[in-house]
């Protein structure tokens, strides 16, 4: 019977036991990239509760690890972007869209105004408008994504701008949730020695994808192979991979890795583990885009294969465990005790709070650790004009993207917060801290007769 360790606490770090434990992001594949800033912007105008903000709205643009650029929009209007931020591909399940019926919507938008269309002349045309410069129709796009996204009372600044957006918000139509850039699903598999383990399907719309086969590879014996057997060095979409492990190896563990170069689709969400906004996609241009699945093996015992996936519908993180071993695999998380029969495979749901940090690990036997991170991030943040908390002080939020309309700049737009809150909420707890100070003193002066009261132990 084995048992796991865990802790989940707003703020809280917890350790990972070993330093052999495996990290387990809950990214699914696609594309990672950090966020560049606010590239090209025109104002908006947020209204609540009779009070009025101006923000920067318009495109973001971010760099794709490996090689890529991606043009974005936000989608949660009151959160703060946070600097260099690192963003992975995400369905919409785990992320603020879950749920809302209106993201299709949202979907329609980008692929019928700007940068997909970029004939701004017949854009303005469609919108009545009587011309669009780039900033006034990535303006006019984020406004109308707001009112879906946020369900915020939101206009562009400029006219021609607040038409487009209002061309946008009502000619809208439902659009399905387009598929992942590349996926190995499962994540994660697990068997006995001298079996093959799998099989983990690619799905991409990529035309290939290079496999990459486990880094010991060649001292393990262990292979990547298709359904043939034989070993393979590349797959397609629908393509079933397996881990050849050969019957003399000792009880372990590998991964495989599977890459390309393509475009990202349209409308794919982009989530931040740091607090900052959900982005979506705009445009993409060729990007590399990339995956992995691993494998466990054991010759008998528990042989436990482990992922995980935010499930924003249940306010929680998904952890699902199979188990094709020939006995019990046993799990203690947040006080639960979790049993996964031998032969079967299970989900189960840990419930969190929104914005909650998460950080826990799950042991096994022969040394199996897998460690699970991240910050559960499901809602937008909602109306709070004027009376705003920060998200979080440290990485701190950028300034906004400059008080006139803009192309390029490093800034990143902060729509719906200052960065220089939590330095006047510093100061002025320090000035009423001072004032006490004064009037206690004060009042001692004026009272010779004054001492301090006993401590009562």
């Amino acid at each position: 019977m084995t048992l796991a360790t865990g802790a989940v606490a707003a703020g809280a770090i917890a350790t990972a036991g070993p330093a052999v434990a495996e990290e387990v992001p809950q990214h699914r594949g696609g594309a990672v990239a950090t966020l560049g800033g606010l590239q090209t912007y025109d104002q908006a105008v947020i209204r609540d509760n009779g009070a009025s903000q101006q923000v920067p709205a318009g495109l973001f643009e971010m760099s794709v690890d490996g090689g890529g650029t991606l043009q974005t929009y936000c989608i949660d209007i009151q959160n703060p972007t946070q600097k260099d931020a690192k963003y992975q591909e995400t369905p919409w399940s785990g992320t603020s869209l879950n749920g809302n019926r209106n993201a299709g919507k949202i979907r329609w938008i980008l692929q019928h105004s700007y940068p997909q269309v970029n004939d701004l002349a017949a854009l303005a045309g469609k919108a009545g408008a009587r011309a669009l410069t780039e900033q006034e129709a990535a303006a006019g796009t984020q406004v109308a994504i707001w009112r879906y996204s946020d369900g915020a009372d939101v206009e562009a600044a400029n006219p021609q701008a607040e038409k487009l957006a209002d061309y946008l918000y009502k000619n809208a139509r439902a659009s399905a949730e387009p598929r992942a850039s590349l996926t190995l699903d499962p994540p994660a598999v697990s068997g006995r020695v001298g079996e093959r383990l799998g099989p983990v399907t690619v799905r991409t719309d990529a035309d290939t994808v290079s496999v990459t086969p486990p880094a010991d590879s060649v001292a393990s014996g262990v292979k990547v192979v298709g359904k043939d057997g034989k070993a393979i060095t590349s797959a397609v979409n629908g393509s079933q991979l397996f881990f050849d492990v050969p019957k003399d190896s000792a009880d372990g563990s590998a991964a495989l890795a599977v890459q390309a170069t393509t475009t990202v689709p349209v409308g794919r969400a982009f989530a931040s583990e740091t607090r900052s906004q959900t982005q979506i996609l705009a445009g993409s241009s060729e990007s590399t885009v990339s995956a992995t699945a691993s494998a466990t093996w054991a010759k008998k015992g528990a042989i436990p294969a482990l992922s995980a996936e935010k499930n924003c519908a249940k306010s929680g993180v998904d952890i699902t465990a199979s188990n094709p071993g020939d006995r019990p695999f046993t799990f203690r998380l947040m006080g639960l005790k979790h049993t996964i029969e031998a032969g079967t495979s299970r989900t189960v749901t840990i419930p969190l709070q929104e914005d909650q940090p998460y950080d826990f690990t799950i042991k096994g036997p022969n040394g199996f650790e897998k460690r699970f991170k991240g910050v559960l991030d499901c809602q937008t943040e909602g109306s709070t004009i004027g009376n705003k908390t920060e998200p979080v002080a440290d990485p701190s939020p950028a300034s906004a993207g400059g008080t006139g309309t803009g192309t390029g700049g490093g800034d990143l737009a902060e729509t719906g917060g200052s960065s220089a809150t939590p330095m006047i909420a510093a100061i002025a707890v320090l000035m009423v801290v001072l004032g006490a100070v004064a009037m206690f003193l004060l009042r001692k002066k004026k009272d010779p007769t004054a001492t301090d009261a006993p401590s009562e132990d």
